[in-house]
């Protein structure tokens, strides 16, 4: 009796044991036959994902990698069909037009994570704020009269002005591929140049080029930009600062103490002493537009009559007492 119940387990062994190789074999043999496919999946946004996949449906691949399909979005193929040749699906809003899907290379179950890596191409989408420059205009009037000789006087000097825009921009590859303008915003409106053509009249200061109008100066461009140069070189940090430092120029050039030295701000900034102009030679690599917009602005302000203090003189701060406006100290009042 005891042969016989030992003889009933051992058979009993084989068969569990046969069962169970007979499972796993089937399992190997599934997984051996299974086919990866590299599928491409175009979003509606434009995105662009590789992903690997044994699905066949359209349908089971979306869901598989956690992708649905909104009411206004179409799916080519359809949700219905199965992979197409090219392994490509396209995502895209029903109101747009069908695009002809690129080819792609088929792979099989043996493709490399390094063909993978290659094949992920990416769109990707960012917002870019940009300024821009907003040129300015020449507006010219002729008040000359009869046929004497005529001359141009700059009644109003010109500043470029300034927006900001919005741009969406996209990268393929770290390669911009499409820039579309959101939307812009002006963030300063440009000042028109104003020439008056008129006949020549007796000049009332140190040159040709310059005129005395209306308790205002007017000078070329070339002077301008002289003037630029050097109150940038005084102080560049801050529109107060430069403005600052040309008004000091100007209420010399309104002083009776200073008129021995020039009845312009240019004239004062070129006296012997006074200014860097006959100082250092430093001023010269700020010519030619170097300079802030900031100092150009205060630069025009102060010859079309605006100042923020009285002083004539001032010296790098820390040389002297008075008022700090723009790291300079000002003193010695009108």
């Amino acid at each position: 009796m005891k042969n016989n119940d030992k003889a009933s387990i051992s058979l009993r062994k084989i068969i569990c044991i046969s069962i169970i190789f007979i499972f796993i074999m089937t399992v190997v043999v599934s997984a051996t036959n299974m086919k990866l496919n590299n599928v491409k999946i175009i979003l509606a946004s434009g995105y662009e994902m590789n992903v690997l996949t044994s699905k066949k449906k359209i349908a089971e691949i979306l869901d598989e990698n956690h992708i649905i399909v909104l009411e206004d979005e179409k799916v080519v193929p359809s949700l219905e069909q199965d992979l197409p040749d090219n392994n490509t699906i396209k995502i895209s809003k029903s109101t747009e037009e069908e695009i002809e899907l690129p080819d792609v290379i088929e792979t099989s179950s043996d493709v490399t994570i390094e063909q993978i890596l290659q094949s992920y191409d990416t769109i990707v989408e960012k917002i870019v704020i940009e300024k821009v420059k907003i040129p300015y205009e020449t507006i010219t009037k002729n008040v000359a009269s009869g046929s004497k000789a005529k001359q141009d006087k700059i009644v109003q000097y010109g500043v470029d002005g300034l927006k900001e825009v919005t741009y969406k921009v996209k990268y393929q590859n770290e390669k911009e591929i499409e820039k579309k303008e959101i939307s812009s915003k002006i963030i300063r409106k440009p000042v028109d140049k104003i020439v008056e053509v008129r006949n020549k009249q007796q000049i009332t200061s140190r040159s040709s080029q310059t005129v005395r109008y209306a308790g205002k100066w007017s000078y070329s461009d070339a002077e301008l930009d002289l003037l630029c140069a050097i109150t940038a070189q005084e102080c560049s940090s801050s529109y107060n600062g430069s403005l600052a430092v040309i008004t000091t120029a100007c209420n010399r050039a309104q002083s009776s103490k200073w008129k021995s030295r020039g009845s312009d701000p240019l004239s004062q900034y070129k006296a012997k002493g006074q200014f860097c102009y006959s100082i250092d030679n430093h001023w010269r690599k700020r010519l030619n537009g170097k300079y802030p917009a900031h100092v150009k602005q205060a630069v025009i302000d102060a010859l079309n009559g605006k100042r923020n203090h009285n002083y004539l003189s001032f010296r790098a701060r820390g040389y002297a007492n008075g008022v700090n406006i723009g790291g300079n100290v000002y003193f010695n009042a009108m």
